[in-house]
């Protein structure tokens, strides 16, 4: 069963004003059109047609085709001051969507599978309310609708095309609608949010033969064997037990045959953490291990190790202003989450590491109206109660900044 948009009373129970509550069907509507069609990252074009065309018929003024299919939007309040950026991610996941929703993917094998189409929509609502009430802030706020989150990442490109100057923004924020959060929570922190995240991809090259002559072999599948299990000590006896980390081997292929001794192996892997300094520590050791064991085998190595992501780390002074809006806005019992850390990672980290900023998670699931599938699930969906809540959340932190 899905949520249906009678929420005046759960809206007004969260102090989201009238006029907030009066766009929620509207900003409802905006997002199941976004999720009916989904888009791949710097593919998001239709999703960029329906923004501008708001934007455009809003009267605010904005730029296009910035990384691709970013859009970057400008609200200028009743006299000159600071500016206050806004971050919403466009685009969706290669996922089959299993929901039997009336407003489905359209687009088969693509799904809104994370909550970015909210995102939008919540964006979009924030620009619309600040157009219609310019007057009751001064400064600007710069509305910047990002593609490819989910990778390769839209964030640098955006920023390399200049995005947080012409003005210059003084700071930013932005809201991740989070199923691991019930409704009616928010979840911020000073500090890191969310993990880096790099990747490796490892070919260890053998030397093949017959599966009862060993001997006269190099096998790979024994060689990438031991480097799983050494790549294990990276965060067991490298990094300090205080801090965070992950390493993870996702892939392993080798081998053809049973009676076969393989002549190479592929491995894939992932690695995450919270402090920034692990960033050299981790590739380096990476790399000696590889090469130690392989030496030791007589086998030889490709490796290709890539930084994707920084940490997602919030300024101290954006967190609390995060957080004191949150704990006027939201209503219940749970209120503000300050232990909501994640390993998975943003690329938000790149805005944050330019202007002090905060990243924050907005509780999106409800269970009773089986509505709590994790992210980047076949069926993953959200109770678009939040969608008013978040851009109450928005509209709270311009004018507490630009007061």
């Amino acid at each position: 069963m899905v949520a249906t948009v009678s929420l005046d009373a759960v809206l007004h129970k969260h102090r989201i004003r009238p006029t907030i509550q009066a766009l929620q069907s509207e900003i409802v509507q905006w997002r199941r059109q976004i999720h009916q069609k989904p888009e791949l990252a710097f593919r998001e074009n239709l999703t960029a047609e329906f923004i501008a065309h708001k934007l455009t018929a809003w009267g605010i003024p904005h730029q296009t085709g910035i990384a691709e299919t970013g859009i970057v939007a400008l609200i200028e309040g009743h006299q000159k001051g600071k500016v206050l950026g806004i971050r919403a991610d466009m685009d969706a996941l290669p996922i089959q969507e299993e929901n039997e929703v009336d407003y489905r993917s359209q687009h088969p094998g693509v799904m809104h599978a994370c909550g970015h189409d909210g995102h939008v929509a919540i964006a979009l609502g924030t620009a619309k309310y600040l157009q219609e009430n310019r007057d009751s802030f001064r400064g600007s706020v710069k509305i910047i609708f990002q593609p490819a989150e989910e990778s390769p990442g839209g964030a640098k490109p955006m920023i390399q095309a200049g995005v947080l100057h012409n003005p210059d923004v003084d700071a930013i924020i932005g809201l991740h609608l989070w199923n691991n959060l019930p409704l009616g929570t928010v979840g911020v922190r000073p500090g890191a949010l969310m993990a880096a995240v790099e990747s490796f991809d490892l070919r260890v090259q053998g030397k093949g033969g017959h599966g009862a002559l060993p001997h006269q072999t190099v096998d790979a599948i024994v060689v990438g064997a031991q480097i799983v299990g050494a790549l294990q000590t990276l965060v067991s006896r490298i990094v300090n037990p205080l801090d965070a980390a992950v390493v993870t081997v996702g892939e392993f292929k080798a081998g053809h045959a049973m009676n076969v001794i393989a002549d190479y192996a592929d491995l894939k892997g992932t690695i995450r953490y919270f402090n920034p300094q692990l960033e050299k520590t981790i590739g380096d050791r990476l790399e000696t291990i590889v090469s130690g064991i392989c030496q030791s085998y007589g086998a030889s190595y490709k490796l290709d190790h890539v930084h994707l992501y920084p940490p997602t780390i919030n300024d101290p002074a954006m967190a609390e202003l995060v957080r004191s809006v949150a704990e006027a806005t939201i209503e219940t019992p749970l209120g503000v989450m300050p232990e909501c850390q994640t390993m998975g990672s943003e690329d938000m980290s790149f805005f944050l590491r330019e202007v002090p900023g905060c990243y924050f998670f907005l509780g999106s699931a409800n269970p009773y109206f089986d509505l709590a599938y994790p992210h980047h699930h076949p069926r993953f969906n959200f109770d678009e109660t939040a969608l008013g809540m978040g851009v109450e959340m928005f509209v709270r932190c311009v004018e507490k900044f630009l007061a």
